[in-house]
């Protein structure tokens, strides 16, 4: 789980503290049919490149009707095609290379160089934080300090923070399509709260009808997102100009605890990492049926596509582990162990491709990790319970949030 703290230690229902108008930032816009129906292929535990496969030409998503105001995907044929090396937009394209830890006992984030493995610099923020997320202008890094129910913003230019906004329950944020509004997942509150996303003021709360709120990626349309409810086991389908659940479901596994959300690159197929599953579960998103699984490994967790679209990197933190899954026939391809094990939790991948990230939830560490062959580059020493990191700048036109899912 993203280990916060179980619902029953929070405070109930706490309502939103937010003095509308009194913390304008102006710059900052800112997881049966039990598990049989889906067999991983042979999984190799070497360390062997990953050879995917070309992604074989598909019918193009219909796009012709978009969310208004949200940019055009770059390519209808795969959503991360504006998230390849070297593509940063002008926005981001004079800030330093850094990895942001997010120390959730510590109340720090730690700032790591990535050309040296080197902790370069520890933030004193709020209580709690649980992730690092840019912003949709890609701007400002939020640090979301839960039960300190703020956001720490820090400039991407200088490493500096800024003044801390009130936002309560902020245990992640995304940002939606078009820019407009942050959604705040307030787990412990069971609300998804859109806030305007340069100001943070209530938009609308809407209650979550599941426990656990956490995690979420858009349709390629961005007309919905799908989000996970990690303490109740279930599925939300949220419509995005309505700011309305329209959907739910239980996944159907006793004890389901859902964390991470990814869509594939041709945008029909979802994959909810499911730590109580050791896998993820597999689903389409328009029709929202029932999901299968696949295991990839104990405790499934954080879930990022590579830079060529073609593989996704599962983290299964309870056996130390990296799977490699390969988009264009959904079958496992490799294993990466970390050699000594670990507790690799959430994390992102480097803006050239060739590293990903890991927080060492449990061991107050951050792996590094060669993505060519799984070779573990680096294990670097961070504050207590490191959670959301985030590697920044990476490519890409726009956030939607979480520790970068990027368009």
């Amino acid at each position: 789980m993203t280990t916060h703290l179980s619902p029953t230690r929070r405070r109930p229902g706490r309502t939103a503290l937010f003095l509308a108008g009194c913390c304008l930032v102006a710059s900052a816009a800112c997881a049966s049919s039990t598990d049989t129906t889906a067999k991983p292929a042979p999984v190799k535990t070497s360390a062997a490149p990953v050879e995917a496969a070309p992604v074989p030409a598909q019918p193009a998503p219909e796009l012709a009707n978009l969310l208004p105001g949200m940019p055009p995907p770059l390519d209808p044929h795969d959503l991360y095609a504006a998230d390849r090396p070297g593509m940063l937009a002008d926005a981001v394209k004079g800030f330093p290379s850094r990895v942001y830890v997010p120390n959730t006992e510590s109340n720090t984030v730690s700032v790591i160089d990535p050309a040296t493995y080197k902790v370069i610099e520890t933030i004193k923020v709020g209580h709690q934080p649980q992730h690092v997320v840019p912003s949709w202008d890609l701007k400002t890094l939020w640090v979301n300090n839960d039960l300190g129910d703020t956001l720490t913003p820090l400039d991407p230019a200088t490493g500096k923070a800024g003044t801390p906004v009130p936002v309560d329950d902020p245990y992640n944020l995304y940002f939606t399509p078009d820019g407009k509004y942050a959604v705040v997942m307030a787990s412990m509150d069971r609300q998804l709260v859109f806030r305007d996303a340069h100001t943070m003021a209530v938009v609308k709360a809407e209650p979550s009808q599941c426990a656990g709120v956490n995690h979420a990626d858009f349709s390629p349309d961005g007309k919905y997102f799908i989000v996970s409810c990690e303490f109740s086991g279930e599925l939300l389908k949220v419509d995005t100009a309505e700011m309305k659940v329209v959907a739910k479901q239980k996944i159907p596994l006793s004890g389901s605890m859902p964390q991470d959300v990814k869509i594939s690159p041709d945008g029909k197929t979802w994959y909810i990492a499911d730590m109580m599953a050791d896998g993820v579960w597999v689903l389409d998103g328009d029709t929202f049926g029932t999901p299968t699984r696949l295991r990839t490994g104990k405790g499934a967790h954080g879930l990022y596509p590579s830079r060529d679209s073609k593989s996704l990197y599962i983290s299964n933190r309870g056996e130390g582990s990296i799977s490699v899954l390969d988009f264009a026939t959904g079958a496992l391809t490799a294993k990466w162990k970390l050699p000594g094990g670990g507790s690799p939790d959430m994390g992102g991948v480097s803006a050239d491709g060739k590293v990903l990230w890991l927080s060492g939830r449990y061991n107050a560490e951050v792996y590094a990790i060669d993505t060519t062959d799984g070779k573990l580059l680096a294990r670097i020493p961070v504050g207590v319970g490191p959670h959301g990191l985030c590697v920044y700048p990476q490519p890409g036109r726009y956030s939607l949030g979480h520790t970068g899912v990027f368009r």
